[in-house]
């Protein structure tokens, strides 16, 4: 048993030099930005919360937004405004992911902009026609906060708040898609 511990510990002395040199080092500029956007994630309950979901939501939302400045500063986004409005944050991507595909100049053929798409007879309604609903931050504000409206006055049955997000109460084929995005891309397992 001995001689099994003594190659064992060969082995591993010989093979973790190795391994921890195919790891590259992050880029400085990259590490900065995220410790930028770690320290500004107003919305997380501690610091590690925060950098553990911001690098699994930014390397899975990395092939609709390349540039990892404007990941970041959405999903601090995303996460700030979904947990206001008592949302999971990740249920919003997938929304996102089903609205615009993360394009926020993104106009629908009724007229919904945005992320989110959310439609503009909202900033009358509000009294706020100067809000810009390609502006990430204000997109979000309302969406988020219409989404939650509809979770509650569902009594939180997902599917139906969904529908009458996108205006499709009483059909599934919305619900179906905005779910499956959330279970396929975005579901974090707890």
């Amino acid at each position: 048993m001995r001689v099994r511990d003594l190659l064992l510990s060969l082995l591993l002395t010989l093979t973790l030099p190795a391994a921890a040199n195919i790891r590259q080092a992050p880029d400085p500029e990259l590490r900065e930005l995220m410790q930028r956007t770690v320290a500004e994630a107003d919305s997380f309950q501690d610091r590690f919360d925060a950098e553990v979901w911001l690098v699994d939501m930014s390397s899975r939302l990395e092939r609709y937004m390349p540039n990892a400045g404007e990941r970041l500063a959405l999903l601090r986004l995303v996460h700030g405004e979904a947990s206001k409005a008592g949302l999971k944050p990740e249920l919003v991507l997938a929304l996102i992911h089903a609205e615009s595909h993360f394009d926020r100049f993104a106009i629908s053929s009724v007229g919904a902009q945005g992320m989110m798409q959310v439609m503009p007879f909202w900033k009358a309604e509000l009294g706020r026609p100067q809000d810009n609903l390609t502006d990430n931050a204000t997109n979000l504000r309302y969406g988020c906060t219409i989404l939650s409206y509809y979770l509650k006055k569902e009594n939180g049955d997902i599917n139906r708040a969904l529908a009458r997000y996108n205006g499709s109460l009483g059909k599934n084929h919305y619900p179906a898609k905005v779910i499956g995005f959330w279970q396929d891309f975005w579901y974090v397992r707890p």
